[in-house]
């Protein structure tokens, strides 16, 4: 991406105030001697704005326990009793923490918020599984009432009802995250993050729905869905993510009216394939052919999109480097996972305050990057501007932080 737009901030301090920072400049590698600090000056405090609120995450989780309360419900009305019902969230327990250990690897560049990743699962848990529950089930009568055939039901409802009704249930949570807080929607990679723990607390519910249903071949179906095949649901709404991702990334506030749609349909599509291998008896053919071919594929897109975002970084970083804000090790560290590690351990032997320091200095840093990213991607508005100023104050706060402590 051009470095055309806005300049960063002068090194005399945010907005080009002249002021000199406590703790600006080089700061000295793991094992170096730290520099003798001058005195902080009183330099005048930005403007505090008042602190976001949680709105967004309370609503999402609070509909997700709704639908989960209700689900369950339904669950222990279907006879599964109580002892089966545990003995189903247990073993549905086991690929959920494989999915979120595999979604955190992802999510390690920039870490996403977690309530807004707590609400995420529980969309996916409770509102995408009841709202999902329902209309196939609506779906399924209407295709019976107007065909008089049970097969067609069967078949239409698994094909072409599932897949249209479960993305866009798990879709609309990806949605609403990208419209509700788009400052935390930096690129595919996001939209992969949020869109696979929707998923994976969908299918959370799911696989607990089908382990109590079919409790007599409880070894074969846990087999089938928690070892087989535990990324399916990620992989189907995960193409909903990155588009809503490259739409995040686009100078038009408007691109995911056609994106969306776009991710929408892919994620039908495979879902549709997937649903129609078991429907036409080509499960194990589709499964070796199309459907791991396919996860492969994801893997390699994942990878390189995660060394998209350390190019992002380091590019974005070294333009704050030409004006001042960064020394050249410092971006070097910044944009290595091992030289994070080292640096994190470094600023630990030196005490927990410089630690704390170290972890912040990496975090603000890393989000700044993102954030000028968003700016050169045609979105600099007054929040952004803002996000600027704030983040560089933190990098300078937190460098003063763990020098002090050293």
């Amino acid at each position: 991406m051009s470095s055309s737009g806005p300049s960063p901030f002068a090194p005399g301090g945010p907005g080009g105030r002249g002021d000199q920072r406590p703790g600006y400049g080089p700061a000295p590698a793991p094992g170096q001697h730290a520099p003798q600090l001058p005195p902080a000056p009183h330099w005048p405090q930005p403007a505090r704005r008042r602190t976001a609120t949680l709105v967004v995450e309370i609503i999402g989780i609070a509909l997700g326990l709704v639908g989960a309360v209700w689900l369950l419900a339904v669950i222990l009305g279907q006879g599964g009793g109580v002892g089966a019902t545990v003995l189903a969230g247990f073993l549905a327990l086991l690929p959920l923490v494989g999915v979120l250990a595999a979604v955190a690897w992802v999510d390690r560049w920039e870490p996403e918020p977690r309530w807004l990743l707590l609400a995420a699962l529980l969309w996916g848990v409770g509102v995408s599984t009841a709202v999902s529950l329902i209309l196939n089930e609506a779906f399924a009568f209407y295709v019976m009432g107007a065909t008089g055939s049970s097969l067609a039901a069967s078949v239409l409802g698994t094909v072409v009802g599932a897949p249209l009704v479960e993305e866009t249930a798990k879709g609309l949570g990806v949605l609403l995250i990208f419209l509700l807080r788009r400052r935390y929607f930096d690129g595919p990679v996001d939209g992969i993050v949020y869109a696979a723990v929707v998923a994976a607390g969908f299918a959370f519910t799911e696989n607990i729905l089908y382990f109590v249903q079919y409790s007599d071949v409880l070894t074969e179906v846990f087999v089938a869905r928690a070892v087989q095949s535990p990324f399916a649901h990620v992989t189907f709404t995960a193409v909903i993510g990155i588009a809503l991702g490259f739409a995040s990334r686009s100078a038009n506030r408007h691109s995911w009216l056609w994106l969306f749609p776009v991710g929408w349909l892919g994620a039908m599509m495979l879902h549709a394939v997937w649903n129609g291998s078991a429907a036409l008896a080509l499960y194990d053919v589709l499964y070796w052919l199309f459907q791991v071919p396919l996860f492969a594929a994801g893997i390699v897109l994942v990878v390189w999109l995660r060394n998209d975002e350390k190019a992002t970084i380091g590019h974005r970083l070294s333009e704050y480097a030409a004006a001042g804000w960064f020394a050249p090790y410092e971006i070097q560290m910044l944009t290595s996972m091992s030289g994070r590690r080292a640096a994190r351990r470094w600023a630990a032997s030196r005490g927990a305050g410089a630690g704390a320091a170290m972890k912040d200095f990496q975090r603000a840093a890393t989000t700044l990057a993102f954030t000028r990213q968003r700016a050169l991607s045609g979105r600099y508005d007054l929040r952004t501007h803002v996000d600027e100023r704030e983040l560089l104050d933190a990098v300078v706060r937190a460098r003063a932080g763990y020098l002090a402590a050293a």
